[in-house]
């Protein structure tokens, strides 16, 4: 069973920093391209950031470039992302997603649960 846990999520205050992780299972994790994805409270889903199955490429939304930084260990099956200079905007559930394929199309077939961000002071 292909399974994303996330974790990392908590309170910080603004301008602070997290780093979020999503352990991956039941799938060879390094074949595949992954993605992070929020939904701030009351909103719709935002993309945040992608990368490709080896961690080459990344892509990031434009309000994020500079900010977060997306990473894997595929070791470890692990994507991680690093948040600095947090804003309250970036209060949200993330999620982690598994692309179909090795290289990032915008399509994502298996999501985590969630963890939650709440920047506030």
């Amino acid at each position: 069973e292909v399974q994303l846990v996330e974790s990392g999520g908590g309170l910080v205050q603004p301008g602070g920093s997290l780093r979020l992780s999503c352990a991956a299972s039941g799938f060879i994790f390094g074949d595949y391209s992954m993605s992070w994805v929020r939904q701030p409270p009351g909103k719709g889903l935002e993309w945040v950031s992608a990368l490709i199955w080896s961690g080459d490429v990344t892509y990031y939304a434009e309000s994020m470039k500079g900010r977060f930084t997306i990473s894997r260990d595929n070791a470890k099956n692990t994507l991680y992302l690093q948040m600095n200079s947090l804003k309250s905007e970036d209060t949200a559930v993330y999620y982690c997603a598994k692309a179909l394929g090795g290289y990032y199309s915008g399509y994502l077939e298996v999501w985590g649960q969630g963890t939650l961000v709440t920047v506030s002071s």
